[in-house]
């Protein structure tokens, strides 16, 4: 039982990295300091990509599904949990590379607000 809720943790912990490896940097337009954590979580999930690694946590989580009495699966976190819904037909080398660009460029066009917002003088309140 221990195992299986530990699996159902990794799991969560996953969806959460790649939650923030894409959309992270809308944090860092309220708190731009969070920016030293998202820039290498963004490098990061965006090389897994790009390289056609596996992330360290999908076999973490295959192995507390199988000690936890469950079935592991075939492939990694994205092919079995987000590829099947946004690909049924499977996880080719091009769909994995067009995600990772995705995520690329939608924390381009994210991180150009936050340097129009450093960039931006404050403003002198009238008094």
């Amino acid at each position: 039982m221990l195992f299986r809720w530990l699996a159902v943790v990794a799991l969560l912990g996953h969806l959460a990295f790649v939650a923030f490896v894409v959309l992270g940097a809308l944090l860092v337009l309220r708190w731009p300091k969070l920016a030293w954590v998202h820039l290498p979580a963004a490098g990061w999930g965006v090389l897994i990509e790009f390289a056609g690694w596996i992330c360290p946590l999908t076999p973490l989580e295959k192995t507390l599904r199988v000690r936890g009495g469950g079935a592991g699966y075939v492939g990694g976190f994205i092919d079995h949990y987000i590829t099947a819904v946004l690909y049924p037909s499977g996880l080719t080398r091009t769909a994995q590379v067009g995600l990772g660009s995705l995520a690329l460029l939608v924390n381009m066009l994210l991180y150009r607000q936050v340097a129009r917002r450093w960039r931006r003088p404050p403003r002198l309140e009238n008094r």
